[in-house]
């Protein structure tokens, strides 16, 4: 884990890149009105409290994730339940990161 996952703000655009290069989902977990006023083509939508739930869902995708939100401290919180289950995931930060 990076210096920028340390402090809540998410990977270095450059690794964010790298993932998304890889076929990386991006996963955000914002609100549902946050995600209204915008988001990155093709991401999926699942709220930080339905994370841990949604483990499985996200496993079955079998694929790298970038997970965002606002400014990355939801997101970094997301990442401890997706790397503790297993999943190969970063901090992408605020979900403009990854529009790229």
């Amino acid at each position: 884990m990076g210096f920028f996952n340390f402090l809540g703000g998410g990977s270095d655009t450059n690794v964010v890149k790298e993932y998304l290069e890889k076929g990386a989902v991006v996963l955000d977990v914002r609100t549902p009105a946050e995600w209204a006023e915008g988001q990155v083509e093709g991401s999926k939508l699942i709220t930080l409290n339905d994370v841990p739930q949604s483990v499985n869902k996200i496993k079955a995708w079998n694929k790298p994730v970038v997970v965002v939100c606002r400014s990355g401290g939801r997101a970094g919180t997301a990442l401890n339940y997706l790397t503790q289950a297993g999943i190969d995931a970063i901090n992408g930060g605020a979900w403009q990161n990854a529009a790229i």
